[in-house]
């Protein structure tokens, strides 16, 4: 269902919209310059759309620094802003799809600054026989000492040389000072952060640390401390108690082997409601898509899900192994475990709202563009050759290196162009943005900055989704993203799906619904298809959109002209609903067929795509779940 562009409501200017119209305009004229008087330009109580990147590495981060990047927090939010910056390969970046709206520098705790510290000669780091080589101009040389950084990491056994709290003090002032002189209320806004970079044996248990306001500790609480990400939130639980605002954000489940969602707590104690209200209390949402792939599910979880196969990563992060347990490892999966939790023990530790972000070790954020690709960490994937996406100087194939410097293996067939957080927030400021966290009210893409607004209720107007005080109807009659439904006179409920292509990417083909529930003591799923581009019906014995017949020319990257739909707008009320069964929903819309960051490199190189990399996408976009909760 196509509709006219400016009605979609919640737009931002710095998201390189379009849309210049709003439902909004329909609020009393009083309480508009009410708003506009105690609140920032743009101010708007049926909120606004706005896109950022809660992941972000720079020259502070140690496995940056070794990948010769150099860039600071303030280029990265320059970088964000919309303005060229420099890549550790010798060429000039910059965002083709306009500057984002909020950003946090996110760069590893661990040993913050000491790299950079460690390659000045004058220093006493510069002198220990680890970091030998890790200057070099030789990548093998690099490689080596990389390796030895890391396993030093990973059994903490570094020099106690780099654990220096007058370094690590000197680049926490670095990050909060560059956030404080680019944060712009109103227009740009910057959070001060870092990562959490836990990972036992390997196992990826990752999280960013996002402070909502200026006031943050002395210093960070690093993985140097401990590995449980228990005792961070209990770290998090005290500085909550001195006035210091503070929320995890999980990533790379898909890395964890298991573990980011096992149902026990780390030191092998069952979990309890005490363990999963301090879990949830600190981590409302969950980092769904980046550059180290896609952690929505996986096809051996999801084997009814033609869309699951989008992409994964099947491997250790930085290590040539190989994943073998999944489940736990994807947050679909975990969604499920947690509403069965809930029915068998009363509490549910995986009750997360959904954003996406790069991972960009470049101090790039949101530079996950595929047409205006250049991967990931520095000068060791800046190039399309070192991606396998071209044939390497003087051949004619298109090997990959059984292990590159870091001993990975093929990793760029699993690394992707990913992803964006999406919030629905009254203006562009710390408070509001960092509230919409707070409460669920998220969205992640896959890179183009879609929109999606989903809710859910029993009884909105048949006319709903032509009226002009549809956002406003949907607030108040039911629950946005994030929120909970309450059951209603055994009603099944209705959802409203509203969803809005980026105008620089490409046109909408299908919005699904997905469903996980708890069934006579078991957790399921499935794909609902609920609204179909190019006044397509659902094929009722399928229940799918029929294909709407947009292609790819693989020789220019020209999709199918008018195929796909600007906007998707649908009411759509759950036909297998039992108001005894616990269940959540979440919101999927997918984009017709594009050309990969792999096949854009093949042809800016005047060579065919690489045939052991996927060539074309679907793009997506992803809503927080409503969780519906039975009266038992």
């Amino acid at each position: 269902m196509a509709v006219v562009l400016a009605a979609f409501p919640g737009s931002t200017a710095g998201s390189g919209s379009a849309v210049t119209g709003s439902v909004a305009a329909k609020a009393p004229v009083v309480a508009k310059k009410a708003a506009a008087s105690a609140h920032l330009p743009g101010y708007n109580t049926e909120r606004n759309a706005y896109f950022g990147d809660l992941h972000v590495h720079t020259k502070l981060s140690f496995d940056a620094y070794i990948f010769n990047v150099r860039a600071s927090p303030d280029d990265a939010y320059r970088f964000a802003k919309g303005e060229t910056i420099g890549h550790s390969s010798g060429f000039n970046i910059r965002l083709s799809g306009g500057p984002l709206d909020f950003v946090a520098v996110t760069d590893h705790s661990e040993y913050i600054g000491a790299l950079q510290e460690a390659a000045d000669k004058n220093s006493p780091l510069n002198r220990l026989p680890i970091v030998e080589g890790l200057f070099s101009t030789d990548p093998v040389k690099i490689g080596a000492a990389f390796t030895r950084v890391i396993d030093a990491m990973g059994t903490n056994s570094l020099p106690k040389e780099f654990g220096d709290k007058r370094i690590a003090s000197k680049a926490w002032k670095e990050i909060q000072d560059a956030a404080e002189r680019n944060n712009d209320p109103g227009h740009f806004t910057t959070f001060v952060g870092y990562e959490f970079t836990s990972a036992p044996d390997g196992r990826n248990l990752h999280r960013n640390v996002i402070f909502k306001s200026a006031k943050v500790p002395e210093l960070p609480y690093s993985a140097v401390q401990s590995q449980d990400p228990e005792n961070l939130w209990h770290q998090m639980d005290n500085w909550r108690k001195a006035g210091i605002e503070v929320l995890a954000i999980p990533h790379n489940m898909n890395g964890s082997d298991g573990l980011m969602f096992e149902q026990t707590r780390r030191d092998g104690r069952a979990m309890d409601k005490a363990y999963s209200d301090l879990r949830m209390r600190n981590e409302p949402i969950a980092e769904i898509t980046q550059i180290k792939g896609t952690s929505e599910t996986h096809p051996s979880l999801s084997p009814n899900d033609e869309w699951a196969n989008f992409e994964i990563m099947e491997s250790y992060i930085g290590r040539a192994k190989a994943i073998t347990k999944f489940s736990g490892g994807y947050v679909r999966d975990a969604l499920k475990s947690g509403i069965l939790m809930q029915d068998t023990k009363g509490f549910n530790p995986f009750k997360f709202g959904f954003i996406g972000s790069s991972d960009t070790h470049n101090a790039a954020p949101g530079s996950v563009e595929d047409r205006n690709y250049f991967s990931k960490v520095g000068r060791t994937d800046g190039k399309p050759e070192q991606r396998g996406s071209i044939p390497a100087e003087g051949r004619k194939t298109w090997d990959i290196p059984t292990a590159d410097p870091n001993g990975n293996l093929g990793r760029f067939q699993s690394w992707g162009a990913s992803g964006i957080a999406g919030v629905w927030a009254e203006e562009n400021s710390r408070d509001a943005i960092y509230s919409a966290m707070r409460r669920k009210e998220t969205f992640a893409t896959s890179g183009p900055r879609m929109r999606v607004r989903f809710f859910a209720a029993y009884d909105y107007p048949q006319n709903i989704l032509k009226r002009s005080d549809l956002v406003t109807v949907a607030y108040r009659s039911g629950v946005p993203m994030g929120g909970d439904l309450m059951p209603s006179k055994g009603k099944a409920p209705q959802f409203i799906l509203w969803a809005m292509r980026d105008p620089n990417s490409g046109y909408l083909q299908r919005a699904q619904i997905v469903k996980g529930w708890v069934e006579n003591g078991v957790a399921k799923e499935a794909v609902f298809d609920v609204a179909c581009s190019d006044h397509l019906a659902i094929d009722p014995a399928t229940g799918r959109c029929p294909d709407n017949g947009a292609k790819v020319d693989l020789s220019n990257c020209e999709p199918t002209k008018f195929k796909g739909d600007a906007e998707i707008r649908t009411l759509w009320r759950d036909p297998t609903f039992k108001p005894n069964q616990r269940a959540f929903y979440y919101a999927r819309v997918l984009e017709n067929p594009s050309c990969r960051w792999s096949t854009w490199d093949a042809i800016r190189n005047g060579t065919p795509p690489n045939p052991t990399l996927l060539p074309t996408i679907q793009e997506r976009v992803w809503s927080s779940p409503i969780w519906y909760a039975p009266s038992l």
